[in-house]
């Protein structure tokens, strides 16, 4: 079967309400800086009310890297849940208008659709503080056959795995990427996803995964270590490929005995790091779908994620394909 996507992601759903504020309103408000916690709906509107003026603006861990994928000239499709309210409305009219293909069905009525309320503060760090409403409410129903067969690389946002439908989704996934010949990634995208999940992350990634993407914390977490070069020799050879990025540090790149250290490409300012981890795993899975060397697709997404932490917001603001071509040709 012919490929007709670079990458399809399965992911949560979320409208990103970003605002600034200082480590006092982080203090005042008992948030966990840096991290992502999950609040009921309740919580939600508290914290809502006391941010500053915001911006709102479709997000999602995978719907960014999806996102990416486009900017970059990839051909992106998204599998997610929202719900039939305006915000709905909004996420399903964004991504398409970017160039993803998302047509999974939306939610009649309840629960309205998630939401992360996002505090920035002048170091750039992110404060993330998700309600997952509609989103959780994805399941193996909602996996397209043709849309998975289809996709060199599907791409699952490892938030997802909290719920047993949403697990029930992935496995689905799994099952047709494998069927179809194809590659399985995922993104551990959290410490405290991993210290939820760490035993089955474990057994998923062993037995299904062909690229993971982590960050040095992450994949600490996930071997109970303080030291990376000990989590590095734990992770190898089990999956294909495994990414590691380190922030200003770049990433290392494992393949089979291979080890592939990138540096992380220059900015003047730091924003927003909002986005970072996914536009890198945009830039990556991009060049690695259209044959680049691992060395090179950790490169693309080096220059994705300087780009999206060079301003507010977790989705690029200028052409990532222009970017690549400027700075690699």
């Amino acid at each position: 079967m012919t490929a007709t996507h670079h990458v399809v992601g399965i992911g949560n759903a979320i409208v990103d309400v970003l605002a600034h504020a200082d480590d006092a309103f982080i203090r005042s408000n008992g948030l966990v800086k840096g991290a992502m916690t999950l609040i009921d709906a309740d919580r939600a509107d508290v914290l809502y009310d006391r941010m500053g003026p915001a911006i709102e603006i479709s997000g999602g861990s995978c719907g960014n890297t999806m996102a990416g994928i486009a900017s970059l000239g990839g051909k992106a499709g998204y599998i997610g849940k929202v719900c039939d309210d305006q915000l709905g409305q909004v996420f399903r009219h964004d991504i398409r208008a970017i160039g993803v293909d998302f047509t999974t069905p939306s939610l009649e009525g309840h629960p309205p659709t998630a939401r992360s309320l996002i505090v920035v503060t002048p170091d750039a760090q992110r404060t993330m503080n998700t309600y997952l409403g509609a989103c959780v409410e994805l399941g193996p129903e909602d996996v397209d056959e043709a849309l998975i067969k289809g996709a060199q690389v599907t791409y699952l946002e490892g938030y997802l795995w909290d719920k047993d439908r949403a697990k029930q989704a992935f496995l689905k996934a799994g099952d047709h990427v494998r069927e179809a010949g194809r590659r399985l990634s995922l993104t551990l995208s959290d410490t405290f996803c991993v210290d939820r999940h760490r035993d089955s992350f474990k057994s998923l990634i062993q037995d299904s995964i062909d690229i993971l993407f982590s960050n040095e914390r992450e994949l600490m977490a996930l071997y109970r270590t303080d030291s990376l070069d000990e989590a590095l020799d734990a992770i190898r050879g089990e999956c294909e490929i495994t990414v590691v990025t380190r922030s200003e540090k770049g990433s290392i790149v494992l393949e089979g005995a291979n080890v592939f250290e990138v540096p992380a490409e220059p900015i003047d300012t730091v924003v927003d790091t909002t986005g970072a981890g996914d536009l890198f795993a945009a830039g990556f899975l991009y060049g690695f779908t259209t044959g680049r060397h691992p060395a090179e697709c950790a490169r693309i997404g080096a220059i994705a994620a300087a780009e999206v932490i060079s301003h507010m917001g977790a989705r690029p603001d200028t052409s990532l394909a222009d970017l690549v071509q400027a700075r690699l040709g």
